[in-house]
């Protein structure tokens, strides 16, 4: 509860906030925090709590531990927490849960973690052991032995093997979770980091193979090489043997390029020979320029700016378009040409759609193969997969893959030599399903079924609609108990994104499942406009200045499920992470009436410095420029940490992040709860010190995380009691 409550102890909180924004340059006896000059400099002035943006700097992190000590004094020590941890930790761990597959050498990769191998395995199969139920696995790479070795704190980014022979391959290793990468080539038939071979030091790399001995690599090359968001913006061509600053230039953008940095890519056929080389030069958040290396020469491909190259068939580049291009509208998939596209497109001709979404469609995820395309295709957030084939008559002939009815899916691994695919469906309660394709025959085989995770007999998934301000339907899922009472009493959970073109159908969530539904809890996901749940324009409905429009469709939601007696205020959290922590610190200011709580993760929420927290500028597309005075106006106005006033009733919050994340700089989360404890509102506080924005480190460390998430929640609302 707010402090306003307290007579006495508003007046001299009030007194003491108004002595410190006058020595700031800010009256904040006004209604918020909000600085009454928006330029950049007007901002940084305004802001007593900048020195919380020092991600290590002392004062910072004695701060980040007396936060923690009192945060963990208050959701560790509760009597919830150790059955919360371990049943978290429990489906982290699970020894029985589907191993990821990849295909390589014949056979099938997979990266696993555990509680014995917290920092992971990348280990190998043969295919047949893989398709039994007890796999014989080898290891590779041992992640744990290998940090203890080597002193470093090594979390797994992923490998990138040279086709066909996927014996040399690229590994990323993470200092503790971060972006950044050190890439280093390991051999597979050795067993070991091949001696003077390929060794990248860390940074923010786009790297592809171009053959056995070149690499093609967009990085920090030293000078002037970086954009001001801290990507590359330069593609160089490096030889083995070679240090980076002998590599030979092949591609340069402008260090004023948005976005995250210029990307290589190598397009092969399922012989490994060399189909196309592709370099994507972002201009802002989702404008691009698309060029070809052609004979080891750029040249600029005539593709809209608002485009996602897919990948290529023998012959065919495949994108989507978000933008209406050549004669055809944004959300179509499309295969043309690379020599069509060196020319002016005017009119790209009907053989070169291959699908063409209706209103409430969305081409979600694209695998191409030598002579077939394949798409999870949604609609109305409800999930298919298809294989799409060129049948020479201009028009492209349709085969579904088997997936269950409401179901979300997910594309995996292909092996274009085979001509196989991994894909999975899973809905809110029921657990994944891994299924093999043959793509030539559109055959599938289910190949393994994840065990329950817990119990959902007396569980049941509805969809409805909300109607926003503008008068536009948003969809939402509820997962809640077929016998909850339609009082308003059930504990509810509301998620939601809205940005970057993302979109968040209803998926399996173990440890939402274990610790929320079986409790008696409901868990809801809206489907707000900025995502990319009906497509581009479903996502540029909520762009710049249009950004309201998805936080107006959040509390929407929020306002239908009271409205249904679903839940009530008292018993509604929300809960948001990243580009969600836009939204759920925009609904705490904006609409604390409709809310009990909030789990605010990882989040963007000083809005008007976001271009100075790197890398906060490469998403200039998404949100606008605040150094632009009109584009400041209305990101003011929504802005969460200006927002804060000192005369409202906010419920706690919980707010969290980890100290070396790259993605989202932790000052934003540090410096918003610094501002709401500083106005005496209730805001607990956690940052993790290890691990980045991902939250990949380490299963141990997650289910922590975990625990004082729902540990929160079941404090806030009311949850039953074990």
């Amino acid at each position: 509860m707010a402090i306003r409550n307290d007579g006495v102890r508003i007046a001299l909180v009030a007194a003491l906030v108004i002595l410190a924004a006058a020595c700031n340059g800010r009256d904040m006896r006004s209604s918020s925090a909000m600085p009454t000059d928006l330029s950049p400099e007007g901002v940084k002035a305004a802001d007593n709590f900048l020195w919380l943006e020092d991600v290590d700097g002392e004062r910072a992190l004695a701060w980040v531990k007396e936060q923690n000590d009192k945060t963990a004094a208050v959701l560790e020590a509760d009597p919830r927490y150790q059955a919360f941890k371990q049943e978290a930790l429990d489906v982290l761990t699970a020894k029985d849960r589907i191993p990821a597959p990849g295909f390589r050498d014949g056979g099938i990769d997979n990266f696993w973690q555990d509680e014995s191998h917290v920092r992971g395995l990348w280990r190998h199969t043969s295919r047949e052991s893989y398709m039994s139920d007890a796999p014989t696995w080898e290891t590779v790479l041992d992640i744990d032995a290998l940090a203890r070795d080597e002193g470093a704190n090594w979390i797994w980014k992923g490998v990138d093997c040279l086709e066909p022979q996927e014996s040399r391959c690229l590994v990323s290793l993470s200092d503790g979770g971060k972006d950044a990468v050190v890439v280093r080539e390991y051999d597979v038939a050795t067993g070991a980091f091949v001696d003077g071979g390929f060794n990248l030091p860390e940074g923010k790399h786009r790297v592809a193979w171009l053959d056995a001995d070149t690499l093609l690599i967009a990085t920090d090359f030293g000078g002037n090489s970086l954009t001001e968001s801290g990507y590359p913006f330069v593609v160089k061509s490096l030889k083995r043997g070679q240090t980076l600053d002998q590599a030979t230039e092949v591609y340069r953008g402008d260090a004023r390029d948005g976005g995250y940095g210029v990307s290589p890519a190598v397009y092969r056929d399922g012989s490994g020979r060399v189909l196309s080389v592709i370099i994507t030069r972002p201009l802002d958040t989702f404008r691009s320029e698309t060029w070809e290396l052609v004979e080891g020469k750029p040249v600029k491909l005539n593709l809209p700016e608002r485009v996602s190259v897919q990948g290529m068939t023998s012959d065919r580049l495949v994108f989507t378009i978000e933008e209406p291009w050549g004669g055809r509208e944004p959300g179509d998939l499309l295969a043309v040409k690379p020599s069509m596209l060196r020319k002016v497109a005017e009119d790209v001709g009907g053989d070169a759609v291959v699908f063409a979404p209706g209103d409430r469609q969305t081409v979600d995820e694209v695998r191409v193969f030598d002579d077939r395309i394949v798409a999870a295709i949604y609609d109305n957030v409800r999930g298919q997969v298809v294989v799409f084939r060129d049948a020479g008559d201009g028009v492209w002939r349709q085969d579904i893959l088997p997936v269950p009815a409401n179901s979300s899916v997910h594309l995996g691994a292909l092996s274009r030599s085979s001509g196989e695919l991994f894909y999975s469906y899973e809905g809110f309660l029921e657990p994944p399903t891994l299924a093999l394709a043959e793509i030539q025959t559109s055959h599938a085989d289910i190949v393994k079924q994840s065990p329950a995770r817990f119990i959902a007999a007396s569980d049941i998934v509805e969809q409805f609609e909300a109607t926003s301000g503008d008068g536009t339907k948003i969809p939402y899922f509820v997962a809640r108990p077929v016998d909850a009472p339609a009082d308003g009493s059930t504990p509810t959970l509301l998620y939601g994104y809205g940005g970057f073109l993302v979109s968040k159908p209803a998926v399996y969530l173990p440890e939402m499942g274990k610790l929320w539904l079986e409790r008696g809890g409901a868990y809801v996901i809206a489907n707000i406009r900025g995502g990319g749940e009906f497509g581009p324009d479903w996502h540029q409905a909520a762009l710049k200045e249009n950004r309201q429009r998805a936080f107006d469709d959040f509390a929407a939601v929020a306002k239908d499920l009271v409205h249904r007696g679903i839940t009530s205020p008292d018993h509604l959290a929300i809960y948001g992470r990243s580009n969600g922590g836009v939204l759920t610190s925009v609904t705490l200011t904006q609409h604390p009436e409709l809310i009990g709580g909030a789990v605010i993760e990882s989040p963007l929420v000083d809005m008007l410095r976001y271009q100075d927290l790197p890398p906060g500028a490469s998403w200039i597309g998404e949100y606008g420029d605040p150094r632009i005075p009109e584009e400041a106006s209305y990101i003011a106005a929504y802005s969460g940490y200006q927002n804060i006033r000192p005369d409202m009733n906010y419920p706690e919050v919980y707010i969290t992040t980890n100290t070396h994340d790259d993605r989202v700089h932790p000052g934003h989360a540090r410096k918003f709860a610094a501002r709401l404890q500083a106005y005496g509102y209730p805001a607990l506080y956690f940052e993790e010190t290890n691990g980045g924005h991902s939250n990949d480190a380490d299963p141990i460390l997650n289910a922590q995380r975990w625990a004082r998430h729902y540990v929160y929640l079941a404090r806030r609302l009311g949850l039953k009691a074990e």
